[in-house]
């Protein structure tokens, strides 16, 4: 599962990252942050979009919560580098990242017992 979850984390960073840098390169707005005000508004442009985007607000608020909890259940040191990836690149390698992480720690406590 380690492997797949490295995969998944690649593949997650790169797709939706294809649109932002799409948008980066049409806009001017870098990674969508250098014009935030922007960014909102297009992100809250419809009800459409407002509903995956709160959505997805959602499920990055329980990722935080689920991966600060079993962060310290598997004692995986320095969880926030995922978050500050997460919030830099997207949730879609976030928590496959995360996941991995959770998996080497859990086969390394495997492989003491």
């Amino acid at each position: 599962m380690k492997k797949m979850y490295l995969f998944l984390m690649i593949i997650g960073t790169i797709l939706p990252n294809v649109f932002v840098m799409l948008e980066s390169i049409n806009t001017g707005n870098y990674l969508l942050y250098t014009r935030p005000i922007d960014t909102f508004n297009q992100m809250f442009a419809n009800n459409i979009s407002s509903a995956f985007v709160t959505d997805l607000l959602f499920i990055v608020v329980l990722f935080l919560i689920w991966s600060y909890k079993e962060s310290r259940r598997y004692q995986i040191k320095n969880v926030y580098w995922v978050w500050v990836y997460t919030f830099v690149l997207g949730i879609a390698g976030g928590l496959p990242l995360f996941l991995y992480l959770r998996e080497k720690k859990k086969l390394s406590e495997y492989k003491l017992l």
